[in-house]
């Protein structure tokens, strides 16, 4: 026994197939026995967050259903289940999943099995560390990541990083209150910030109210 519980589940998308998932019991599952995610910087009490199927992930997948693809070179941050890495693969879209929760590989490696789906690339995208041999992507999208007050600062960071001169960056948020801090963070980065609201529920009748953050870099044309 691995030393939690899992389930399966499957998850309507708008506009394309249901996605087959295998996702954690409950939030109280826990095991760190190697003291893996501990060093990752995962306390107890957030652990089995990347294991659970949250709104917000279900409202990315559904934009990464009908959002242009083309030849983007396109990473999700905090990916979790990766919802949205799913979609985006199979319309055969150049995506990478990264998270820093040391199961996450497993799942998604499930999860493509579940879906017939071949490999993904997965790298560890852990905000606060540096992360060798990511790259830089034209298109980087997200979904509730930012639910803690240290976490604006260090995703900005993270952006800067592995954003290319001319990305765009796509967050699904339920309306944290960490928004606005990053907000200033991202302009203090030469990022504008379009943003929409979305209060649509979600596929199976779940009364959903977030938002869209839609940055895109202020270019200099001159």
């Amino acid at each position: 026994m691995p030393g939690y519980e899992i389930k399966h589940q499957s998850i309507a998308v708008n506009g394309g197939n249901n996605l087959e998932i295998r996702s954690l019991l409950d939030r109280q599952q826990y095991a760190d026995p190697l003291g893996e995610a501990e060093s990752a910087g995962i306390s107890p009490a957030f652990w089995s967050l990347f294991g659970q199927v949250w709104p917000s992930a279900q409202k990315l997948a559904d934009l990464m259903q009908t959002w242009e693809l083309g030849k983007l070179r396109i990473l999700e941050i905090g990916c979790g289940l990766a919802l949205a890495s799913l979609v985006v693969h199979r319309r055969r879209g150049n995506i990478t999943a990264s998270d820093c929760h040391p199961l996450t590989d497993s799942f998604l490696k499930a999860n493509l099995l579940l879906n017939h789906l071949p490999a993904l690339p997965y790298c560890t995208g852990n905000w606060s560390r540096e992360n060798p041999g990511l790259g830089e992507f034209d298109l980087i999208i997200g979904s509730d990541v930012l639910y803690e007050r240290q976490q604006p600062a260090q995703l900005a960071a993270f952006i800067q990083l592995h954003a290319a001169h001319d990305a765009e960056i796509l967050i699904i948020d339920p309306n944290r209150g960490n928004r606005s801090a990053f907000h200033q963070a991202m302009a203090l980065l030469g990022f504008s910030l379009t943003e929409s609201f979305i209060e649509s529920p979600l596929n199976d009748g779940t009364p959903y109210r977030g938002r869209l953050l839609h940055y895109a870099r202020e270019l200099n044309t001159n």
